[in-house]
């Protein structure tokens, strides 16, 4: 099996502060895989690492089977970072930046693929617009355009979507989605879960600088968050069905029970109708990320 990214014990030290504590992570080539973490869980500091832009106190990473510290040039040709930052040169044209970081990569006559990743941005009839007359939604559009430039087959994307408009964001992930679907290598980090949930395949959850766990966005949901049935009774939840109380307001007859599987929603309304009490309403609420993730942060893993 060929991996896109490889991170074998990586450990960062910033003085007495240990950012992350021995994080081995393997993407295969094509995977869309999410990173998810709280603030300060080390997220930023894997991906620099990965990038290059820091080294790795002990341990080892590798894009595309390159280390990135050895082989610091095949592995920076072969991945391509979307920072958080709007980091661009006000002085020079959309095209302009584009063509520059071409040149980094040692790219001549590279107008055809510019134009293509303008139009597929929507960024064409802003091509000869300064940099800094662009809008924080156009400025992040470039640097995902930047980061692409030179056709990596790995795509890093930090926060991509952090404080752009719901039209950017169904933009970029459209792209996105679809260079995916063409073989790109996607490591997508975010604070927005139901992105992660839809788009992702795999998902690592990192905290305080270490991986709680690793797993398909199906296996997180059935591990660790459950299906919840929501019930209005005309009278008091029969006393055997209490244990499954999640949350209840007795006034209004209404309940939130757990379920362990679907099959136990006719159990709990065959024993309401046993008891004479009528269902006024019902409902079934699916398991989440969001549920995943605050239970592995809050500690709880089941």
């Amino acid at each position: 099996m060929s991996f896109a990214l490889e991170l074998s014990s990586v450990s960062k030290l910033f003085g007495e502060f240990r950012s992350l504590n021995d994080v081995s992570l393997t993407v295969k080539e094509g995977e869309f895989f999410g990173l998810l973490g709280p603030n300060g869980a080390g997220k930023t500091t894997l991906i620099n690492i990965i990038a290059g832009l820091s080294r790795a106190t002990t341990g080892a990473a590798k894009v595309m089977g390159f280390d990135v510290v050895e082989q610091f040039r095949d592995a920076r040709r072969s991945i391509g970072i979307v920072p958080q930052e709007l980091v661009f040169d006000p002085f020079f044209s959309v095209r302009e930046t584009l063509r520059f970081q071409s040149g980094y990569f040692g790219l001549k006559k590279n107008d055809d693929w510019i134009d293509e990743l303008l139009h597929s941005l929507s960024l064409m009839d802003k091509a000869d617009s300064n940099m800094r007359t662009l809008s924080g939604g156009m400025k992040r559009r470039v640097m995902v355009a930047q980061a692409l430039v030179h056709k990596p087959p790995v795509i890093v994307l930090d926060e991509p979507t952090a404080g752009v408009d719901v039209e950017l964001r169904q933009t970029l992930w459209k792209f996105i989605a679809g260079l995916n679907q063409k073989g790109h290598t996607i490591l997508l980090t975010t604070h927005y879960l139901e992105e992660a949930e839809t788009l992702c395949n795999r998902i690592a959850m990192l905290k305080k600088g270490e991986v709680l766990t690793v797993d398909t966005t199906p296996n997180l949901l059935k591990k660790h968050a459950s299906q919840t049935l929501n019930v209005q009774l005309n009278g008091v939840l029969p006393v055997n069905l209490q244990q499954r109380v999640l949350k209840a307001n007795v006034t209004d007859g209404r309940y939130t029970l757990g379920l362990s599987s679907p099959a136990e929603i006719e159990e709990i309304l065959a024993q309401c109708r046993k008891e004479h009490l009528d269902v006024l309403e019902c409902s079934i609420d699916k398991p989440d990320l969001e549920e995943v993730f605050v239970q592995l942060m809050n500690g709880d893993s089941k």
